[in-house]
């Protein structure tokens, strides 16, 4: 098969960028692959696509400083790429276009887009003959309700849409009931790490991930106090990069705790830090999936992790790999980490059955799954809908109670009005 991913930006650093490639390296195993990404912001990619995946770019935005310097089409709006997803200023006339030339005339059996806004365009704008098959990184319970609304309108034209967790597939299914839209659940993959895993003997705990408000490192930080209150002898490293670390840096000082927690900023590749920890805190009042929790099983961490919506829940095994304490919880996360950190022989037992689990996350598996997805769709045959703006707009308005318990609104241009 010739398969052709659509990326937004496949030279940043992001984790969109990162299972894409990674899923990308596995088919190109037995296929022929391509990763097409919208923007090029850099002369190398920071992930390695793999030796077999051909990497090429639409727009180039190395050392433009202003829309007009890539020409006036790029200073006019955006048509098709919906105005309610998050990169919609990033979009143009210009982008549109190339998109809708790259997908019209492209020679592939099977088109991925990676976003909202790019399933869109391949909804849209795909020439007849191959599946178009969009996924869905982040979760429907986090799209605007403008967003819910333009992709009830236009995925019934996909093949087939996947989502990260099972809880988020079913949400699709409840809330927009795409007719002939075949919705399978596959998760993010995640390779051997390549280092030596942990050995649970250190005395640190770790966390990583985006400084912003989802992840609670507010809540951590006040968690790891009481632990600190019994345990002088651990520390917490946090890794990672954004708004909150000024405020997360005050709480630290607030609580004494200089000298126990640590903000590490960010780190490329994070997986020899992850082997340094004898145990993973993930305290997220939100995760579309957790690549974190995989990350740091593969390399030996059992996990504590707070049991928000749709990730976790369906990576740890309580009580087996790691422990999901309740959301906004901090005596329960502390009482957890104490659990594993005073209980050497069973934080031991739960690192190695982290490991072994993991495993299941690994791309070979991951890939062979979107493998017998992808020839099951080719099988079969794109249906190639071009359904009429009365019909989409019929099917929206059925499921408008569901999204939004709002009344009819106005379509225009795939935008509500």
């Amino acid at each position: 098969m010739h398969i052709s991913f659509l990326l937004h930006n496949g030279y940043a650093i992001g984790g969109t960028v990162r299972t894409t490639y990674n899923l990308a390296r596995s088919l190109a195993e037995h296929h022929d692959v391509e990763v097409v990404s919208v923007f090029r912001t850099r002369d190398r990619p920071v992930f390695d696509p793999g030796p077999g995946v051909k990497l090429r770019h639409l727009v180039d935005t190395r050392g433009v400083r202003s829309a007009e310097a890539l020409g006036t089409e790029h200073t006019l709006p955006a048509r098709v790429f919906p105005e309610a997803d998050g990169k919609y200023p990033m979009y143009s006339a210009l982008t549109d276009r190339l998109i809708g030339d790259h997908l019209a005339g492209i020679e592939a059996d099977v088109v991925i887009g990676t976003r909202p806004g790019l399933n869109t365009h391949i909804a849209r704008q795909t020439r007849r003959g191959p599946v178009r098959l969009g996924q869905e990184h982040l979760t429907l319970a986090t799209h605007s309700r403008r967003l819910k609304l333009v992709l009830r309108s236009v995925y019934p034209r996909l093949d087939a849409l996947t989502t990260v967790t099972e809880a988020d597939a079913a949400d699709y299914r409840r809330l927009l009931r795409l007719p002939g839209v075949r919705i399978d659940a596959v998760p993010n993959s995640v390779p051997d790490p390549g280092v030596t895993p942990a050995d649970g003997n250190s005395k640190w705990v770790v966390a990583a991930g985006r400084l912003a408000p989802a992840k609670r490192y507010d809540l951590l930080i006040r968690a790891f106090a009481k632990v600190v209150a019994e345990r002088p002898d651990w520390r917490l490293r946090i890794y990672g990069a954004g708004q909150e670390r000024p405020g997360l840096r005050a709480l630290i000082d607030e609580l004494g705790l200089y000298n126990h927690v640590f903000l590490m900023g960010p780190i490329h590749p994070i997986e020899p830090e992850w082997a340094k920890g004898s145990i993973a805190a993930v305290t997220s009042s939100l995760e579309s999936f957790g690549m974190t929790i995989v990350e740091a099983m593969r390399c030996g961490l059992p996990v504590v992790a707070t049991d928000c919506p749709h990730g976790p829940a369906e990576i740890v095994r309580p009580g087996v790999d790691g422990r999901l304490v309740p959301m906004g919880d901090e005596d329960a996360v502390a009482g957890a980490l104490l659990g594993l950190i005073n209980d050497d022989e069973l934080r031991h037992r739960m690192g190695r059955a982290a490991l072994a689990d993991s495993a299941r996350f690994d791309p070979a598996h991951i890939g062979a799954r979107y493998e017998s997805l992808l020839r099951d769709l080719v099988g079969k045959g794109s249906r190639g809908l071009h359904r009429t703006r009365a019909s989409l707009l019929s099917g929206a308005y059925a499921v408008k109670d569901a999204l939004t318990g709002a009344g009819p609104e106005t379509f225009q241009g795939g935008r509500t009005a």
